[in-house]
């Protein structure tokens, strides 16, 4: 059973999403035990959250259900976070949590010679796919993993089999397909569906997952102000939701412009990005539009750390964002052994000299110098704030009082800036 249902100019309502939950569920009368698979925080307007509440509310009655966010490599939520996105409703003892390095059990491996090839050469290994414990323990009779397709840095478009393989698996599958996409390289795949590190989970989905009782429940979200819409849902078993997700994500979540822009200034939301590990992805989104020798000035006031743990952040702090040559020599040397996932981040955070990454940060949480040392410029908050309000500013173009032209983006994770001509 596949079910799609979409609009472009208008917010899906909480009757339509019912409707559609209920139908995919009446295919499964006899549900004893469920696992829900919706993201963490950092996509908290993903409308994952809402719909995993739904899920919950109709399975309660007659089912065990266990609600596990597809954490990957991201700390875990907190109990706020926790309730913030998902509601009071679903009690904490419902919830799992997924732990990256310890939780996981392989089901299978992509040969060498699958990954040479998608790689054109450039990345020729095998790969473990890993997937945490639950998924073959568990017994479970549905698995239903909900997220958001939206332009993504490393597999081009986000969730579906993501959700599984990174979201919810392993060191060895994270570090390889993260490298793999930083050798093809970010702005190829960026906005693409069929990227290549789409190509390495879609070879482990049809060779290992074919077992497991696995529906994905896909969004495609816009922000209109304060607002989050679902303006897509997509519900099957099969790679094709993704493919319908993809098409209309690719018209919502990507902005075109004319021309390459001077100067950007984005925003992090203080509540989802905490790190420089995912607040980065203000720089990946938006460098397609920057011109070169341009600035882009991230206005970041919840960032206090590099990692999402102690062992990332400290081999970020010590090599720091020094370009991709740089990178990949250290890489080349073995100083990324089992964390090439963080040689990948490396690459994907630097500008190689194109354009100035300044970050305006709280000194309190996260200070000038240790902006500096990771090799990005610093400004302070305080300052940058009075300048550029993000609780004024609208996305687009704006010039400031002494003549400075800038474009703005309040929520780069939400979607991709490109230029429609490509970078000059």
């Amino acid at each position: 059973m596949e079910i799609y249902r979409e609009s472009e100019h208008r917010s899906l309502t909480e009757t339509e999403i019912l409707e559609d939950l209920k139908t995919l569920l009446a295919g499964y009368p006899s549900l004893k035990k469920v696992l829900i698979i919706p993201p963490d925080f950092t996509r908290f307007h993903s409308m994952a959250g809402e719909i995993t509440g739904l899920l919950w509310r109709e399975l309660k009655g007659h089912a065990t259900v266990h609600v596990m966010p597809a954490l990957g490599t991201h700390m875990e939520m907190s109990d706020g976070e926790r309730l913030k996105m998902f509601g009071p409703h679903i009690p904490k003892a419902c919830f799992l949590t997924h732990r990256w390095q310890t939780d996981t059990v392989s089901i299978g491996r992509v040969p060498a010679d699958v990954t040479e090839e998608i790689s054109g050469g450039l990345f020729a290994t095998d790969i473990e796919v890993e997937v945490n414990k639950q998924l073959l323990s568990g017994g479970y009779d549905l698995i239903l993993s909900v997220g958001q397709v939206v332009p993504h840095e490393v597999v081009g478009m986000a969730n579906y089999s993501k959700n599984i393989f990174v979201g919810i698996g392993g060191r060895q599958m994270i570090n390889k397909t993260h490298m793999l996409g930083a050798l093809c390289g970010i702005e190829e795949a960026l906005g693409n569906g069929d990227a290549p590190v789409r190509q390495v989970f879609d070879y482990a989905q049809e060779h290992f997952l074919g077992d497991f009782p696995l529906v994905y429940i896909l969004t495609v979200t816009t922000r209109h102000g304060r607002d989050t819409h679902l303006n897509g849902l997509y519900i099957g078993p099969s790679r094709r939701p993704y493919e319908e997700a993809v098409k209309l994500s690719q018209k919502l979540n990507i902005t075109y412009l004319d021309r390459p822009v001077k100067k950007v200034v984005t925003y992090l939301d203080p509540h989802e990005f905490k790190t420089t590990w995912v607040g980065n992805k203000g720089i990946y989104r938006t460098r397609m539009i920057i011109a070169d020798g341009g600035e882009l000035l991230i206005l970041a006031p919840g960032i206090r750390a590099c990692g999402e743990n102690p062992e990332i952040d400290a081999i970020i702090r010590a090599y720091g964002y020094r370009g991709r040559n740089t990178t990949l020599k250290l890489y080349n040397e073995g100083v990324f052994e089992n964390r090439t996932m963080v040689a990948a981040h490396l690459i994907h955070g630097s500008t190689d000299g194109r354009f100035q990454v300044i970050y305006a940060t709280d000194p309190a949480l996260f200070s000038g110098k240790e902006v500096e040392a990771i090799g990005y410029e610093h400004m302070e908050l305080a300052k940058a704030l009075s300048i550029y309000d993000p609780d004024t500013l609208e996305d687009g173009f704006h010039t400031l009082p002494d003549g400075t032209d800038f474009y703005f983006v309040k929520a780069p994770a939400m979607g991709l800036w490109k230029l429609s001509t490509g970078i000059s």
